[in-house]
């Protein structure tokens, strides 16, 4: 066995960014920049209202005072008139400001008479209300950096732009394979001996979590042939294979032999710690194999200490679990020699381990919003001690 730090460095060690993928921009929502984005044009591209009101020359109005509404301008209008100091012109929010206009006047703080404008507005400064031509980027600026997240916001100022497609480090395919003839699915009635499968429910949810929608699912009965035919099936569209059950010292375990029928490189089995201590690590070519133990908890532990890191490695999201250092709210023990993550609640002060801990139990864990990590040398922790926590994502 080795620590939980080894593992988790080899698998770091052996993630590698998916390559690059040209994707449509309204597709690209979650994923990373592959590239750097400049601007191809200034935003706005001219001139702008903020308001709705009238355009005039600041340096006119002091002058005439009042000023003679000349035409009017709104959003979308192509006109390229050049407006005179002594004129005014009503202009709609969004609309391009005319050539010898430099300020506007909100349509609230005007009062109009014969034609005449008169404003009111004493707090007016030259500039007001105008968004300057370039003022969000110019043509040739940097806009997005590699590596950049693409939020809501993001794809729409690329969009603002006239972006339609970008490069980024695309989300992986993945493949479930779930193991055990024991498995029944749900909604069917259960025989003598068997048990409703969730390992397949649980990680497709926790990947959806991710933004992770292509997702393929097996079932493989305790065979190895069965199996090592699935699992080479997997590889041949997967970037990342998730296995669960099957990996320990059993009679029908037959993940270890399958994966090595597969040319698939071990990197390590079997992990100091609990819930998951069987878990598997191995790679062929730049695809990851997981194979997690066949308790729920203990998948869906090692899902968020060693997969979701390397996901967000492979898919250029940096962003892991958030870490914090927290008083533990009640005195917890465990064996010595083994890593324990404790499902437990946090509640913004201190990190109580709930009870049903046993690696078969998803009880307390639908109720867990983090895990508290008890490291391998430590036997007791008592209440107020300072314990590392890895919240979950909801």
């Amino acid at each position: 066995m080795i620590s939980v730090a080894a593992a988790k460095k080899i698998i770091q060690e052996n993630s590698m960014p998916l390559q690059p993928k040209e994707v449509a921009l309204q597709d690209a929502g979650g994923m990373a920049l592959a590239a750097d984005i400049y601007s191809t044009i200034d935003i706005p591209a001219f001139n702008q209202s903020s308001v709705d009101g009238y355009a005039f020359s600041f340096d006119g109005w002091q002058q005439f005072q009042l000023l003679k509404i000349d035409g009017e301008m709104a959003a979308g209008d192509a006109s390229t008139n050049t407006l005179l100091p002594q004129n005014a012109i009503r202009i709609f929010t969004g609309a391009a400001v005319p050539d010898g206009a430099d300020s506007i006047v909100m349509q609230e703080k005007i009062l109009i008479e014969n034609g005449m404008l008169q404003i009111g507005d004493i707090n007016l400064k030259k500039g007001g209300n105008l968004r300057p031509k370039g003022s969000e980027i110019t043509a040739g600026e940097l806009a997005l950096e590699k590596g950049t997240i693409l939020s809501p916001a993001a794809i729409g100022f690329l969009a603002g732009f006239g972006i339609d497609k970008v490069l980024v480090f695309p989300k992986p395919v993945i493949s479930i394979i779930v193991t055990g003839k024991e498995l029944q699915q749900p909604g069917v009635p259960l025989a003598h001996g068997q048990v409703y499968e969730s390992n397949s429910y649980t990680l497709s949810a926790a990947l959806q979590q991710l933004g992770i929608t292509k997702v393929k699912i097996y079932r493989a009965d305790d065979d190895l042939a069965i199996l090592t035919a699935i699992l080479q099936d997997a590889l041949l569209q997967s970037d990342v294979v998730l296995l669960t059950g099957g990996i320990s010292v059993g009679d029908y375990d037959f993940v270890l032999k399958a994966a090595t029928d597969c040319g698939i490189t071990k990197r390590f089995h079997r992990i100091k710690q609990r819930p998951g201590k069987p878990m598997y690590f191995g790679t062929k070519n730049n695809q990851l194999v997981f194979g997690l133990p066949g308790n729920p908890s203990s998948v869906l532990t090692c899902f968020y200490e060693y997969v979701i890191p390397a996901l967000q490695q492979i898919s250029y999201t940096k962003k892991g679990i958030e870490t914090l250092i927290v008083p533990l709210g009640k005195s917890v023990s465990k064996p010595a020699g083994l890593t324990c993550f404790l499902k437990g609640m946090f509640d913004g002060k201190t990190a109580t381990a709930l009870g049903a801990q046993e690696s078969y139990r998803l009880s307390s864990f639908a109720k867990a919003n983090c895990l508290i990590l008890v490291e391998e040398a430590i036997e007791t922790l008592s209440e107020g001690a300072l314990v590392e926590i890895h919240l979950l994502p909801f």
